[in-house]
């Protein structure tokens, strides 16, 4: 799951360059002589982007004959990054390419390397609550790629079928779920901590509910003014952690177990709770078919049952900067990206494992109930993006704080203030203001 590993944490690096008009240098062929167009588009080489491209580019094609895609691939993580940096200096991006929302997509300096895209037609389909992720001011540099995934917990719906459990609203209602299903002999949370990225999702997915307690938070945190240990909103991910050790809910063999381990766990019954990515749950369905109709996913629930929702990691984008040569082409590609038509030539090859932030997108029927439970989030407009989406700070030692919180070595108000510490290096480098 690298791309869980990204979402939860990446290096960011501050790009400047100077404007580049549309028409400027820069890669994309010019027109044949019988007015063929071809768009050169940049992926990810991970199989699902790579999937997701091919399915959309033919679809594309196919209802456009006159413009031809050729895909290109770059690898993911940092050396990723510094491609899509260099090739945007350079002037030698490809027409239309895909990347980060959020804090990753500000690092790019959008509003001199890419094309604007506020009041095109283009992103008309496009969800509201989505657009902020990429953009910048007024601007909107992009459209959705792929679906959001849910940070919170997935559960096994036939624990809590055969117990009579209800889905929680309220983090007490969550425990007294764990009291009954420790009580019928079943791990009541599973925790993955050798795999040490596993241990922040009580922490990172509670964000829906900060924000809802605190609104102005990632604005504040990002600025310095509120921290973790003395924010009661924020400090609660971290407690939750401490809370679920103490009571003694926590899986035999935490400390040595991996999240693959986790999620056998979870599908198989022997754990009723898993606090992780719903992506985790669609590359099962092959080997483990239950895996698509037994896990469900709620939200890290808080104390307040009339403002339940969740956390989303929302999906990439796909951009175009100011150096295409074939402008209309990638709008008319963009414009398809963001329409009910590609999402579903993509769900016929890739299994969801989120909504999509497509107006009129549906997921398909067979769809994961995950896929399912997070799109009644998102109709009911109780989502949040995770932090890292609004803000640049995040510390590099948050697994490792959140392993030792989790399994009772650090209490969770030290564990937060070494949190806020931690940050605090990462903002000075980014020479953030307020710090």
């Amino acid at each position: 799951m690298k791309t869980s590993h990204r979402a939860l944490g990446a290096a960011l690096a501050v790009l400047t360059m100077t404007a580049l008009t549309s028409c400027g240098s820069g890669s994309g062929a010019e027109p044949a002589a019988d007015g063929t167009v071809t768009l050169k588009y940049l992926v990810d080489n991970g199989q699902g982007s790579v999937d997701t491209a091919k399915a959309m580019t033919e679809a594309f094609m196919k209802a456009n004959p006159k413009i031809k895609i050729e895909t290109e691939t770059r690898p993911p993580g940092s050396e990723g990054d510094n491609i899509v940096k260099t090739r945007l200096s350079t002037g030698d991006m490809t027409d239309v390419f895909a990347y980060n929302s959020g804090s990753l997509l500000q690092a790019l300096n959008p509003a001199q390397t890419l094309v604007d895209l506020a009041g095109d037609p283009v992103i008309k389909n496009v969800q509201k609550d989505f657009l902020p992720v990429v953009s910048q001011g007024d601007h909107v540099f992009g459209v959705p790629s792929g679906t959001a995934l849910g940070g919170g917990i997935l559960y096994n719906r036939k624990v809590y079928e055969k117990l009579g459990l209800q889905v929680p609203k309220t983090w007490d209602e969550f425990m007294a779920n764990n009291e009954k299903i420790k009580a019928a002999g079943i791990a009541p949370v599973i925790s993955t901590f050798k795999d040490t990225w596993t241990s922040q999702l009580f922490v990172l997915g509670d964000f829906y509910n900060v924000q809802a307690a605190v609104p102005n938070f990632a604005a504040d945190y990002t600025a310095g003014k509120a921290k973790f240990a003395t924010t009661p909103a924020a400090l609660a991910g971290f407690q939750h952690l401490a809370d679920v050790k103490a009571k003694g809910y926590l899986n035999e063999g935490f400390g040595s177990a991996t999240a693959d381990q986790g999620m056998k766990m979870l599908v198989e019954g022997k754990g009723a709770h898993y606090p992780m990515l719903s992506a985790q749950v669609p590359p099962l369905v092959d080997s483990m078919p239950q895996a698509a109709t037994d896990v469900g996913f709620f939200g890290i629930p808080g104390t307040d049952p009339a403002k339940n929702g969740a956390t989303l990691w929302e999906p990439g984008g796909v951009y175009i900067p100011k150096t295409t040569k074939n402008l209309d082409a990638a709008k008319k590609f963009l414009a398809f990206v963001a329409s009910p038509a590609a999402t579903e030539a993509v769900s016929k090859v890739v299994q969801p494992s989120g909504p999509y932030r497509i107006t009129g997108a549906k997921l398909p029927d067979d769809a994961v109930q995950v896929a399912k439970d997070l799109q009644a989030y998102i109709d009911k407009s109780a989502t949040a993006p995770a932090l890292e989406f609004l803000s640049p700070v995040k510390g590099p030692s948050l697994e490792q704080i959140t392993v030792a919180v989790g399994s009772g070595l650090t209490p969770a108000a030290e564990g937060a203030a070494q949190y806020d510490k931690d940050v605090e290096k990462q903002a000075k480098q980014l020479g953030l203001a307020g710090w």
